[in-house]
């Protein structure tokens, strides 16, 4: 990957379409990975993100939860008839 801001945007955008965006980037948070682009953000980015968050103790399932809650919305907004899974 390049270092400057060209080469990483182009590595953002293939993170873009990427079908384990997610995980990639909750590796690389609970990791601590500082340098590169993972998930779609740089290191700096993923820093920035870490010091706004100090009481995170996982990334993977605070993602996860969160696309979650985001499909069971979006479902709903494109589909207003949509039922939501029965909890159990």
């Amino acid at each position: 990957m390049l270092a400057d801001g060209a080469g990483q945007n182009r590595s953002k955008a293939i993170c873009f379409g990427c079908p384990v965006r997610t995980e990639c980037l909750a590796h690389a948070l609970d990791n601590r990975v500082e340098h590169g682009v993972w998930g779609g953000i740089t290191g700096r980015e993923r820093r920035a993100l870490l010091r706004r968050r100090p009481t995170v103790t996982s990334w993977r399932r605070l993602l996860d939860t969160a696309r979650q809650e985001h499909r069971a919305h979006v479902g709903c907004v494109a589909d207003p008839g949509a039922r939501l899974p029965e909890a159990s």
